[in-house]
């Protein structure tokens, strides 16, 4: 059973950066594409960022030029760099991979942005 644990969220000031990272404890042949989601308060979960097994990327209107979503296949993990965050980036952030045709999601992390 795959499982992904979400880490490195936590409460920054508007402008900041913080990195998140996903890993998967259950060691597996290799994972289709990894996203990042997120879901603030009273919205629906969006798409974040996309990588796949070949690492090209792409990401969501808001995420361009402000956000990175990285993998490193051996270790089993995604990562997403944030910078210039902002208020509206508030929200529970949730990893996703696809293994075998199966989507698996993360627990979720919470990143606030506020002064």
């Amino acid at each position: 059973q795959v499982q992904l644990v979400e880490s490195g969220g936590g409460w920054v000031q508007p402008g900041g950066s913080l990195t998140l990272s996903c890993v998967s404890y259950v060691r597996v042949a290799n994972f289709n594409n990894m996203a990042w989601y997120r879901q603030a308060p009273g919205k629906q979960r969006e798409l974040v960022a996309r990588i796949t097994p070949f690492g090209n990327t792409n990401y969501a209107d808001f995420a361009k030029d402000r956000f990175t979503i990285s993998r490193d296949d051996m270790k089993n993990r995604a990562y997403l760099h944030m910078s210039r965050l902002k208020p509206d980036d508030t929200a529970v952030y949730y990893c996703y991979a696809d293994h075998l045709g199966t989507g698996y999601w993360g627990q979720g992390t919470q990143v606030t942005v506020s002064s």
